[in-house]
């Protein structure tokens, strides 16, 4: 059987049963057939290898697409971090929250190492921290402590503290005096049980809250004091005082003030609060600072934060904890030296008068509180002298 050939591109006719052996030997024949339906269909004169070709083609590949590189935002560079290191008192009483509500203002981190005064203002010394915390201040004649500046934030109280279940309820600067000087031994003398007095102090000398303590009592803030049981700091102090009523130690009112586990006793029957450090009539008051090295490597990050605790939103931190702004009582500064000295006074037994800030609020303090007490008598009598000069300032027109 014959079939009719496909003209090729010379015009020439080929032999349609040799190609048609042909491409059975290449194993075409599928193929060709197509090919040549579509020559005799179409009138097109193809040469089988080239249709051949164009039906087994792959389609063209298509260009790779390259995809655009997310662009990611830089991250905000954040302020340089700087680390407090200081007594546990002050770390608790108000830095703890400070630093908190300074990094959430986006200020800069605080990186927080309580554990003592003395820790601290050495760190600060060799580098190792940028700030310390302090309820004292210098040390006279310290090499550690010769190139620092101490910065004070805020007026603190130093109080004596015991158990809830002691019934003792105050305690004089003279029975203070025996106290840590191992002449006053009962609880007895102070008003509580025939029980002796476990007392409790720090074991560094330089403690601030301890040193605060002997300097008004002892006029020497290292002075050594007969104490049975010493810790390292004031926060193991007071847990120690929690669960022994007849122990008896110092701490400051910030770090325990609301701590239903911890009595405060009154000193010279004042209770310590905001308010009786501010005009003054609590007798045991002092700065708390914040002491740093102007050369250290981190000043100015630490300098911001110095700032920041005496900024409108430090001072309502401070205000939160018992303490009083260092601004908020300008007159306390100028009248430490003389209270100082009316605390001597009342060591050695002398019934002398208490200076005041504000002795209109002290007196209205003592006759709410003790109103038939001696004290009271003579802070109301103050605060009438002081109205009356007020009064008479005014008449003559030299308010």
């Amino acid at each position: 059987m014959r079939h009719s050939a496909c003209l090729g591109d010379n015009g020439g006719s080929l032999n349609a049963q040799a190609d048609f052996d042909k491409v059975k030997k290449d194993k075409t024949y599928t193929k060709f057939l197509l090919g040549s339906a579509c020559c005799l269909a179409l009138g097109i004169g193809t040469a089988p290898g080239i249709a051949i070709a164009q039906a087994t083609a792959k389609p063209a590949a298509k260009p790779a697409v390259k995809k655009a590189s997310p662009v990611v935002a830089a991250k905000p560079k954040l302020p340089p971090g700087i680390i407090w290191r200081g007594d546990r008192a002050t770390e608790r009483g108000f830095v703890a929250d400070l630093a908190r509500q300074y990094e959430l203002s986006k200020l800069g981190k605080v990186t927080l190492q309580p554990f003592s005064t003395i820790s601290g203002i050495d760190a600060v010394n060799d580098g190792t921290a940028d700030v310390a915390g302090s309820a004292r201040p210098a040390m006279p004649g310290r090499a550690e402590e010769a190139n620092l500046t101490f910065y004070p934030i805020a007026w603190e109280a130093m109080v004596p503290i015991t158990s809830p279940k002691n019934p003792a309820d105050n305690v004089t600067l003279k029975q203070l005096y025996d106290i840590y000087s191992g002449q006053l031994k009962t609880w007895k003398d102070l008003g509580g049980l025939d029980e002796a007095i476990n007392l409790y102090a720090i074991a560094a000398p330089l403690d601030g809250v301890d040193y605060v303590l002997r300097k008004y009592i002892y006029n020497k803030g290292d002075q050594p004091v007969w104490a049975q049981r010493q810790y390292m700091n004031t926060d193991v102090l007071a847990q120690g005082v929690t669960i022994d009523p007849h122990g008896l130690g110092f701490t400051s009112l910030s770090s325990v003030w609301g701590n239903k586990a911890i009595k405060i006793l009154k000193v010279e029957g004042v209770a310590a609060s905001a308010a009786t450090i501010k005009d003054g009539s609590y007798p045991l008051y002092a700065p708390l600072y914040l002491a740093a090295k102007k050369d250290g490597k981190n000043f100015e990050a630490t300098e911001k934060f110095i700032q920041y605790a005496s900024s409108d939103a430090g001072k309502a931190i401070i205000r939160k904890h018992q303490l009083v702004p260092v601004d908020d009582a300008p007159a306390l500064t100028g009248e430490l030296a003389q209270n100082s000295a009316w605390v001597a006074e009342r060591v050695q037994g002398k019934d002398v008068p208490r200076p005041v800030s504000a002795p209109v609020a002290t007196a209205d303090y003592l006759i709410r509180t003790q109103p038939n007490s001696v004290e009271a008598q003579a802070a109301k009598a103050q605060a009438a002298e002081v109205i009356a000069q007020k009064k008479a300032a005014k008449a003559t027109g030299n308010p």
